[in-house]
């Protein structure tokens, strides 16, 4: 992987970069309350949320998914702020990067994830931050990771693009946009390492941090 430098990286949000899964998980179970439903613990909110609302909400809610969305985001606005804290290692990782053009491509709604960037103070970092709903579809698809290549004006080979996520799901994203596709942390969270395809894993944010000091010739 030493050979394999990129020219850009982009980065999922939730769980790569940030823990916010409390706020998440009680707004999801706000919904679940006014529809009769179980809720979920955090472990199982972390298991089971991948997708964007508009992707997931309707399989989940049926007819009435609009109202359950409407429920979730006005729970969260509320409280996501309060919630945040880097993940281990996130912070060293963006400054081991910050030499070459960064971005964020999260399932997280636009609206919240740029302010969510702006409350913990990364604005700085990236040249595009893309959210669920500011692409025509949302990851999977290879749509919003190319957005962010198109605002921060790449034309390079996406191949050495790289885009790092924690779940199957962002590994599938980064496939389809052509970008390489690295594998942050365990994915215990999601089934385990086995069931994310994957071009390169790294177990956590400081092995990344460092990693990318080397690739740099950085001391």
């Amino acid at each position: 992987m030493t050979d394999d430098r990129p020219d850009a990286i982009l980065w999922d949000w939730d769980n790569t970069l940030i823990d916010g899964w409390a706020a998440i998980a009680s707004a999801l179970n706000t919904v679940f309350r006014h529809f009769g439903r179980p809720v979920w613990t955090v472990t199982e909110t972390k298991a089971q949320v991948r997708g964007s609302a508009r992707d997931t909400f309707p399989a989940m809610f049926g007819t009435r998914w609009e109202e359950a969305r409407d429920i979730f985001y006005h729970t969260l606005s509320a409280s996501h702020l309060d919630h945040l804290k880097p993940m281990p290692g996130a912070e060293d990782m963006l400054r081991a990067a910050s030499l070459w053009p960064q971005a964020v491509v999260s399932n997280k709604a636009g609206d919240f994830l740029r302010r969510e960037v702006a409350h913990i103070g990364w604005e700085p970092f990236f040249d595009a931050v893309i959210g669920a709903g500011d692409a025509a579809a949302d990851k999977p698809s290879a749509a919003p990771i190319l957005m962010a290549l198109e605002r921060m004006r790449y034309t390079g080979k996406r191949s050495k693009v790289w885009y790092v996520g924690d779940t199957a799901l962002d590994m599938q994203a980064a496939r389809a946009a052509g970008c390489t596709a690295i594998l942050l942390g365990d994915a215990a969270h999601d089934g385990g390492i086995a069931r994310a395809i994957f071009d390169h894993h790294v177990q956590d944010g400081h092995a990344l941090a460092a990693m990318l000091t080397v690739l740099h010739g950085r001391p």
